[in-house]
Protein backbone atom coordinates (compact mmCIF):
# COMPACT_ATOMS: atom_id res chain seq x y z
CA UNK A 1 0.00 0.00 0.00
CA UNK A 2 1.40 3.37 -1.05
CA UNK A 3 2.76 5.66 1.65
CA UNK A 4 1.61 9.26 1.71
CA UNK A 5 4.12 12.00 2.54
CA UNK A 6 3.11 14.74 5.02
CA UNK A 7 2.88 17.26 2.15
CA UNK A 8 0.45 16.22 -0.60
CA UNK A 9 0.01 17.81 -4.03
CA UNK A 10 -3.78 17.51 -4.12
CA UNK A 11 -4.14 18.95 -7.64
CA UNK A 12 -1.69 16.41 -9.02
CA UNK A 13 -3.45 13.59 -7.19
CA UNK A 14 -6.84 14.67 -8.55
CA UNK A 15 -5.43 14.76 -12.09
CA UNK A 16 -4.10 11.24 -11.66
CA UNK A 17 -7.35 9.88 -10.23
CA UNK A 18 -9.55 11.41 -12.93
CA UNK A 19 -7.16 10.08 -15.57
CA UNK A 20 -7.71 6.59 -14.17
CA UNK A 21 -4.11 6.11 -13.03
CA UNK A 22 -4.13 3.13 -10.66
CA UNK A 23 -1.20 4.34 -8.58
CA UNK A 24 -2.93 7.71 -8.04
CA UNK A 25 -6.21 5.98 -7.12
CA UNK A 26 -4.36 3.86 -4.57
CA UNK A 27 -2.58 6.88 -3.08
CA UNK A 28 -5.84 8.84 -2.90
CA UNK A 29 -7.58 6.05 -0.99
CA UNK A 30 -4.58 5.69 1.32
CA UNK A 31 -4.77 9.44 1.96
CA UNK A 32 -8.46 9.44 2.90
CA UNK A 33 -7.94 6.33 5.07
CA UNK A 34 -5.10 8.00 6.96
CA UNK A 35 -5.67 9.08 10.56
CA UNK A 36 -2.64 11.38 10.54
CA UNK A 37 -3.47 14.98 11.38
CA UNK A 38 -1.00 16.11 8.68
CA UNK A 39 -3.17 14.43 6.04
CA UNK A 40 -6.59 15.58 7.21
CA UNK A 41 -6.77 18.91 5.37
CA UNK A 42 -5.47 17.42 2.11
CA UNK A 43 -7.93 14.52 2.38
CA UNK A 44 -10.87 16.86 2.91
CA UNK A 45 -9.83 19.02 -0.06
CA UNK A 46 -9.42 15.93 -2.21
CA UNK A 47 -12.87 14.58 -1.30
CA UNK A 48 -14.57 17.94 -1.81
CA UNK A 49 -13.21 18.23 -5.34
CA UNK A 50 -13.64 14.59 -6.35
CA UNK A 51 -17.26 14.44 -5.15
CA UNK A 52 -18.46 16.66 -8.02
CA UNK A 53 -16.35 14.82 -10.60
CA UNK A 54 -17.60 11.28 -10.05
CA UNK A 55 -19.75 9.20 -12.40
CA UNK A 56 -23.23 8.13 -11.31
CA UNK A 57 -22.15 4.60 -10.38
CA UNK A 58 -24.25 1.66 -9.33
CA UNK A 59 -23.20 0.92 -5.75
CA UNK A 60 -23.80 -2.69 -4.73
CA UNK A 61 -23.21 -4.20 -1.31
CA UNK A 62 -22.44 -7.93 -1.23
CA UNK A 63 -22.67 -9.86 2.02
CA UNK A 64 -23.03 -13.41 3.25
CA UNK A 65 -21.59 -15.79 5.80
CA UNK A 66 -17.98 -17.01 5.51
CA UNK A 67 -17.83 -19.90 3.08
CA UNK A 68 -20.68 -18.67 0.92
CA UNK A 69 -18.19 -17.85 -1.84
CA UNK A 70 -18.30 -14.05 -1.91
CA UNK A 71 -14.89 -13.56 -3.48
CA UNK A 72 -15.40 -16.21 -6.17
CA UNK A 73 -18.84 -14.73 -6.86
CA UNK A 74 -17.47 -11.19 -7.11
CA UNK A 75 -14.57 -12.19 -9.33
CA UNK A 76 -16.83 -13.96 -11.83
CA UNK A 77 -19.51 -11.25 -11.63
CA UNK A 78 -16.88 -8.54 -12.07
CA UNK A 79 -15.49 -10.26 -15.16
CA UNK A 80 -19.00 -10.52 -16.58
CA UNK A 81 -19.51 -6.79 -16.05
CA UNK A 82 -16.20 -5.70 -17.54
CA UNK A 83 -17.06 -7.90 -20.50
CA UNK A 84 -20.18 -5.78 -20.94
CA UNK A 85 -18.09 -2.60 -21.04
CA UNK A 86 -18.39 -1.57 -17.38
CA UNK A 87 -15.55 -0.39 -15.17
CA UNK A 88 -15.74 -2.25 -11.86
CA UNK A 89 -14.25 -1.26 -8.51
CA UNK A 90 -14.24 -3.78 -5.67
CA UNK A 91 -13.87 -2.45 -2.15
CA UNK A 92 -13.32 -5.67 -0.25
CA UNK A 93 -13.45 -5.35 3.51
CA UNK A 94 -11.14 -7.91 5.11
CA UNK A 95 -11.27 -8.98 8.76
CA UNK A 96 -8.58 -7.11 10.69
CA UNK A 97 -5.77 -8.88 12.46
CA UNK A 98 -6.05 -8.35 16.20
CA UNK A 99 -2.25 -8.07 16.30
CA UNK A 100 -1.30 -5.85 13.37
CA UNK A 101 -4.66 -4.32 12.45
CA UNK A 102 -4.02 -5.30 8.83
CA UNK A 103 -6.11 -7.32 6.41
CA UNK A 104 -6.04 -11.07 6.94
CA UNK A 105 -7.46 -12.49 3.71
CA UNK A 106 -5.86 -10.29 1.05
CA UNK A 107 -8.55 -10.08 -1.61
CA UNK A 108 -6.17 -9.48 -4.48
CA UNK A 109 -4.83 -12.99 -3.91
CA UNK A 110 -8.41 -14.33 -3.93
CA UNK A 111 -9.42 -12.48 -7.13
CA UNK A 112 -6.37 -13.01 -9.31
CA UNK A 113 -8.12 -12.88 -12.69
CA UNK A 114 -10.17 -9.80 -11.87
CA UNK A 115 -7.13 -7.99 -10.45
CA UNK A 116 -5.45 -8.39 -13.85
CA UNK A 117 -8.41 -6.90 -15.70
CA UNK A 118 -7.62 -3.39 -16.98
CA UNK A 119 -11.25 -2.38 -16.38
CA UNK A 120 -11.27 -3.46 -12.73
CA UNK A 121 -9.77 -2.07 -9.54
CA UNK A 122 -9.61 -4.04 -6.28
CA UNK A 123 -8.90 -2.45 -2.94
CA UNK A 124 -8.76 -4.67 0.18
CA UNK A 125 -9.08 -2.70 3.41
CA UNK A 126 -8.94 -3.88 7.02
CA UNK A 127 -12.24 -3.58 8.86
CA UNK A 128 -10.37 -2.35 11.96
CA UNK A 129 -13.22 -3.45 14.20
CA UNK A 130 -15.83 -1.31 12.47
CA UNK A 131 -19.44 -2.38 12.87
CA UNK A 132 -20.47 -4.94 10.28
CA UNK A 133 -16.96 -5.34 8.97
CA UNK A 134 -17.23 -2.10 7.01
CA UNK A 135 -14.01 -0.11 6.95
CA UNK A 136 -14.43 3.33 8.47
CA UNK A 137 -13.35 5.06 5.27
CA UNK A 138 -15.25 2.99 2.72
CA UNK A 139 -17.55 5.90 1.84
CA UNK A 140 -14.55 8.06 1.00
CA UNK A 141 -13.07 5.26 -1.12
CA UNK A 142 -16.34 5.14 -3.10
CA UNK A 143 -15.93 8.85 -3.90
CA UNK A 144 -12.39 8.22 -5.18
CA UNK A 145 -13.20 5.26 -7.46
CA UNK A 146 -16.29 6.97 -8.89
CA UNK A 147 -14.16 10.02 -9.73
CA UNK A 148 -11.83 7.61 -11.53
CA UNK A 149 -14.72 6.53 -13.76
CA UNK A 150 -15.71 3.20 -12.20
CA UNK A 151 -19.44 2.90 -12.87
CA UNK A 152 -20.05 -0.24 -10.80
CA UNK A 153 -18.78 -0.32 -7.21
CA UNK A 154 -18.99 -3.60 -5.31
CA UNK A 155 -18.58 -3.41 -1.53
CA UNK A 156 -17.83 -6.83 -0.05
CA UNK A 157 -18.40 -7.12 3.70
CA UNK A 158 -16.90 -9.59 6.15
CA UNK A 159 -20.27 -11.24 6.79
CA UNK A 160 -19.58 -12.81 10.17
CA UNK A 161 -23.01 -12.27 11.70
CA UNK A 162 -22.42 -8.65 12.72
CA UNK A 163 -24.88 -5.93 11.78
CA UNK A 164 -24.64 -5.12 8.06
CA UNK A 165 -26.61 -1.89 8.43
CA UNK A 166 -23.60 0.29 7.66
CA UNK A 167 -23.10 -1.17 4.21
CA UNK A 168 -26.78 -0.64 3.42
CA UNK A 169 -26.24 3.03 4.31
CA UNK A 170 -23.71 3.52 1.53
CA UNK A 171 -25.01 1.48 -1.41
CA UNK A 172 -27.94 1.57 -3.84
CA UNK A 173 -28.47 -2.18 -3.89
CA UNK A 174 -27.90 -4.76 -1.15
CA UNK A 175 -27.21 -8.32 -2.29
CA UNK A 176 -27.37 -11.18 0.19
CA UNK A 177 -25.61 -14.42 -0.78
CA UNK A 178 -26.79 -17.63 0.85
CA UNK A 179 -26.05 -21.34 0.73
CA UNK A 180 -28.49 -24.21 0.41
CA UNK A 181 -28.21 -27.12 2.80
CA UNK A 182 -25.77 -25.34 5.09
CA UNK A 183 -27.81 -25.78 8.24
CA UNK A 184 -30.07 -23.39 10.11
CA UNK A 185 -27.15 -21.52 11.69
CA UNK A 186 -26.00 -20.34 8.27
CA UNK A 187 -29.24 -20.49 6.32
CA UNK A 188 -31.12 -18.11 8.57
CA UNK A 189 -28.24 -15.67 9.21
CA UNK A 190 -30.33 -12.93 10.83
CA UNK A 191 -33.78 -11.74 10.04
CA UNK A 192 -32.44 -8.18 10.21
CA UNK A 193 -29.97 -8.87 7.39
CA UNK A 194 -32.69 -10.49 5.29
CA UNK A 195 -34.82 -7.39 5.77
CA UNK A 196 -32.06 -5.24 4.26
CA UNK A 197 -31.77 -7.30 1.08
CA UNK A 198 -32.85 -6.03 -2.32
CA UNK A 199 -32.04 -9.44 -3.78
CA UNK A 200 -31.19 -12.85 -2.31
CA UNK A 201 -28.94 -15.13 -4.36
CA UNK A 202 -28.39 -18.77 -3.44
CA UNK A 203 -24.81 -19.37 -4.45
CA UNK A 204 -23.00 -22.57 -5.48
CA UNK A 205 -26.17 -23.88 -7.16
CA UNK A 206 -24.41 -26.56 -9.15
CA UNK A 207 -23.84 -30.34 -9.23
CA UNK A 208 -25.32 -32.23 -6.28
CA UNK A 209 -26.30 -28.93 -4.67
CA UNK A 210 -28.60 -27.85 -7.50
CA UNK A 211 -31.73 -29.56 -6.17
CA UNK A 212 -31.14 -28.23 -2.64
CA UNK A 213 -30.69 -24.73 -4.05
CA UNK A 214 -34.00 -24.96 -5.90
CA UNK A 215 -35.80 -26.02 -2.71
CA UNK A 216 -34.13 -23.23 -0.72
CA UNK A 217 -35.24 -20.73 -3.35
CA UNK A 218 -38.90 -21.70 -2.90
CA UNK A 219 -38.58 -21.57 0.90
CA UNK A 220 -36.96 -18.14 0.85
CA UNK A 221 -39.52 -16.73 -1.58
CA UNK A 222 -42.20 -17.84 0.84
CA UNK A 223 -40.40 -16.31 3.86
CA UNK A 224 -39.82 -12.98 2.11
CA UNK A 225 -43.55 -12.49 1.59
CA UNK A 226 -43.84 -11.71 5.30
CA UNK A 227 -41.06 -9.11 5.33
CA UNK A 228 -41.57 -5.47 4.32
CA UNK A 229 -39.54 -4.51 1.22
CA UNK A 230 -36.72 -1.99 1.59
CA UNK A 231 -37.92 -0.21 -1.54
CA UNK A 232 -41.58 0.57 -2.03
CA UNK A 233 -43.00 -1.31 -5.00
CA UNK A 234 -40.05 -3.69 -5.24
CA UNK A 235 -40.56 -7.42 -4.71
CA UNK A 236 -37.29 -8.93 -3.49
CA UNK A 237 -36.24 -11.64 -5.97
CA UNK A 238 -34.61 -14.92 -4.96
CA UNK A 239 -32.21 -16.32 -7.56
CA UNK A 240 -29.77 -19.20 -7.83
CA UNK A 241 -26.29 -18.80 -9.29
CA UNK A 242 -22.99 -20.57 -9.73
CA UNK A 243 -19.64 -19.21 -10.86
CA UNK A 244 -18.49 -22.80 -11.44
CA UNK A 245 -21.40 -23.51 -13.79
CA UNK A 246 -21.42 -19.92 -15.07
CA UNK A 247 -25.16 -19.65 -14.50
CA UNK A 248 -27.55 -17.11 -13.05
CA UNK A 249 -25.46 -13.97 -13.49
CA UNK A 250 -27.33 -12.53 -16.48
CA UNK A 251 -30.60 -12.78 -14.54
CA UNK A 252 -28.95 -11.29 -11.47
CA UNK A 253 -27.63 -8.24 -13.34
CA UNK A 254 -31.00 -7.80 -15.04
CA UNK A 255 -32.64 -7.60 -11.59
CA UNK A 256 -30.11 -5.00 -10.44
CA UNK A 257 -30.79 -2.91 -13.55
CA UNK A 258 -34.55 -3.21 -13.04
CA UNK A 259 -34.13 -2.09 -9.43
CA UNK A 260 -32.11 0.92 -10.60
CA UNK A 261 -34.75 1.95 -13.13
CA UNK A 262 -37.52 1.51 -10.54
CA UNK A 263 -35.77 3.55 -7.83
CA UNK A 264 -34.66 6.31 -10.22
CA UNK A 265 -38.08 6.79 -11.83
CA UNK A 266 -39.87 6.67 -8.47
CA UNK A 267 -37.42 9.14 -6.92
CA UNK A 268 -36.48 6.68 -4.18
CA UNK A 269 -32.84 6.45 -5.24
CA UNK A 270 -32.31 10.20 -4.83
CA UNK A 271 -34.03 10.16 -1.44
CA UNK A 272 -31.95 7.19 -0.32
CA UNK A 273 -28.68 8.81 -1.35
CA UNK A 274 -29.58 12.08 0.37
CA UNK A 275 -30.35 10.18 3.55
CA UNK A 276 -27.05 8.32 3.25
CA UNK A 277 -25.17 11.61 3.01
CA UNK A 278 -26.78 12.84 6.23
CA UNK A 279 -25.94 9.54 7.96
CA UNK A 280 -22.36 9.88 6.72
CA UNK A 281 -22.13 13.40 8.16
CA UNK A 282 -23.33 12.30 11.60
CA UNK A 283 -21.14 9.19 11.69
CA UNK A 284 -18.16 11.40 10.87
CA UNK A 285 -19.12 13.74 13.73
CA UNK A 286 -19.49 10.79 16.11
CA UNK A 287 -16.13 9.32 15.11
CA UNK A 288 -14.37 12.67 15.50
CA UNK A 289 -15.92 13.28 18.92
CA UNK A 290 -15.05 9.78 20.11
CA UNK A 291 -11.46 10.22 18.96
CA UNK A 292 -11.12 13.58 20.67
CA UNK A 293 -12.75 12.20 23.84
CA UNK A 294 -10.37 9.23 24.08
CA UNK A 295 -7.28 11.40 23.59
CA UNK A 296 -8.31 14.14 25.99
CA UNK A 297 -5.77 14.27 28.87
CA UNK A 298 -8.52 14.85 31.45
CA UNK A 299 -10.20 11.63 30.35
CA UNK A 300 -6.93 9.72 30.06
CA UNK A 301 -6.05 10.28 33.71
CA UNK A 302 -9.23 8.51 34.85
CA UNK A 303 -9.90 6.07 32.04
CA UNK A 304 -7.82 3.06 33.14
CA UNK A 305 -9.01 3.19 36.74
CA UNK A 306 -12.68 3.59 35.81
CA UNK A 307 -12.47 0.78 33.26
CA UNK A 308 -11.00 -1.48 35.91
CA UNK A 309 -13.67 -0.65 38.49
CA UNK A 310 -16.40 -1.34 35.92
CA UNK A 311 -14.66 -4.58 34.91
CA UNK A 312 -14.51 -5.67 38.57
CA UNK A 313 -18.17 -4.84 39.12
CA UNK A 314 -17.40 -2.13 41.66
CA UNK A 315 -19.01 0.68 39.67
CA UNK A 316 -21.98 0.75 37.27
CA UNK A 317 -21.01 1.50 33.67
CA UNK A 318 -23.44 4.41 33.52
CA UNK A 319 -21.81 6.08 36.53
CA UNK A 320 -18.33 5.63 35.08
CA UNK A 321 -19.49 7.06 31.76
CA UNK A 322 -20.92 10.15 33.46
CA UNK A 323 -17.66 10.72 35.34
CA UNK A 324 -15.65 10.52 32.12
CA UNK A 325 -18.05 12.90 30.38
CA UNK A 326 -17.86 15.31 33.31
CA UNK A 327 -14.06 15.27 33.10
CA UNK A 328 -14.18 15.87 29.34
CA UNK A 329 -16.71 18.71 29.59
CA UNK A 330 -15.06 20.24 32.64
CA UNK A 331 -18.23 19.93 34.75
Amino acid sequence: MAKIPPSVDVAQLIAGVTAGDRASIGRAITLVESDAATHRQAAEQLLAELTVLGVDAQRIGVTGVPGVGKSTFIEFFGKQLTGRGHKVAVLAIDPSSAISGGSILGDKTRMVELSRDASAFIRPSPSAGSLGGVARKTREAIVVVEAAGYDVVLVETVGVGQSETMVAEMVDFFLLLMLAGAGDSLQGIKRGVLELADLVAINKADGDNLERASRARVELESALRYLPPVVEGWKVPVLTCSALAEQGFDELWQCIEQHRVHTVTSGQRAVRRSSQQINWMWRTVEQALTERFRHDPRVATQLSLLEQTVRDGELPATVAARRLLAAFLGD
